[in-house]
């Protein structure tokens, strides 16, 4: 990320570290251009047949399995080039030393029992007598199974992802997911939503990458949407807030994590709604905030600029997060927003 407002958040850890058990692959022909929205064919319906099962078997509640999964689904969307694909529809992906075990002559090992000889994760899901590391059942339960010695409690749910993937980040972002599937009970969770009400009075352009100079130089990583002063502000997608506060660019910003690991950044806002804390879960189109022109100096700074909401976009690529142009992404959800306004 570079030295824009976004940069100021302590969100990014610079110590982040690859996971170390699992990882994921979804196949080029799932994967969407738009990095915000879902694939075409992600197979909701038999994923959560399958979390639905393994939580049935192991009191693991499906959403945190769901989590786990969607987590690293998003993961190989920026890494496909160093994932293999495993099962047919969960995107889990472990080497086939964890799954046999480090000292485990037969890497190719499928007996459970020799398996746990040698501590390798594989397990047998399905109860056919065979721990088959392309098996979806087999691959969701072996996560489970490691779960299940943790305890049902969300912070024995963190501990347990902490032991797996040795990275707070990766343990804030299953988290994150997992409240979201809780919340809204099911897995297709991609609409989206213009940032401010269709049809007000509002203008923007695409402004992504053009110079800043207060501050510093530095690039604007994001698109102004000019409105007057007070103009709600609302959620573009189904997430998670994940900051809140004062920056010295951004003023009273806000952070929103949704599902395909990206961070939506509002900027500039005269307040806040007071029911929005860290942690709150909303959904597309919900009010967060009202347009205004804080920012550009110390807390409480406001008017050094016309009124106007800046939002980013920052896709998180496991180690650092960058940013891309949301324009493209407004101009589309703009026009979606209006046809559905219009088919009402």
């Amino acid at each position: 990320m570079g030295t824009a407002e976004a940069f100021y958040d302590s969100r990014v850890s610079s110590a982040a570290v690859q996971p170390q058990a699992i990882t994921i692959f979804n196949p080029a022909s799932q994967m969407s251009a738009n990095p915000t929205s879902a694939p075409k064919d992600d197979g909701f319906e038999k994923r959560q047949e399958l979390y639905n099962r393994i939580s049935e078997l192991t009191s693991i509640p499906w959403y945190r399995l769901a989590a786990i999964d969607q987590y690293e689904r998003n993961i190989t969307k920026v890494r496909s080039k160093t994932r293999e694909q495993l099962g047919s529809w969960i995107s889990i992906f472990v080497t086939e030393a964890d799954w046999s075990g480090q000292l485990n002559p037969d890497v190719h090992d499928e007996v459970p029992a020799s398996i746990r000889w040698f501590n390798g994760i594989g397990s047998d899901g399905d109860g056919d007598g065979i721990a088959k590391r392309t098996n979806d059942t087999d691959l969701l339960y072996s996560v489970a199974s490691h779960l299940m010695r943790y305890g049902g409690s969300e912070e024995d749910f963190a501990i347990g992802m902490w032991d797996y993937y040795h990275n707070a980040r990766s343990v804030q972002r299953v988290q994150q997911f997992s409240r979201l599937y809780a919340a809204f009970g099911k897995l297709d969770l991609f609409e989206h939503a213009f940032p401010v009400p269709v049809g007000n009075n509002y203008s923007y352009k695409g402004t992504w990458g053009t110079k800043r100079s207060w501050g510093g130089y530095r690039i604007h990583e994001g698109t102004d949407i000019f409105a007057h002063h007070g103009l709600p502000v609302r959620s573009t997608c189904y997430g998670v807030i994940e900051v809140k506060g004062w920056n010295p660019y951004g003023g009273w910003r806000m952070g929103i994590r949704d599902l395909n690991n990206i961070y939506h950044y509002y900027a500039h806002l005269s307040g806040y709604d007071k029911t929005i804390e860290v942690g709150t879960v909303v959904k597309p189109g919900q009010i967060i905030g009202w347009v205004g022109s804080s920012g550009y100096g110390k807390p409480g700074t406001q008017g050094k600029f016309p009124p106007h909401l800046h939002y980013g976009v920052y896709r998180d690529r496991g180690l650092m997060e960058w940013s891309f142009d949301p324009y493209p992404l407004l101009r589309q959800w703009e026009a979606e927003e209006r046809k559905r306004i219009k088919n009402k």
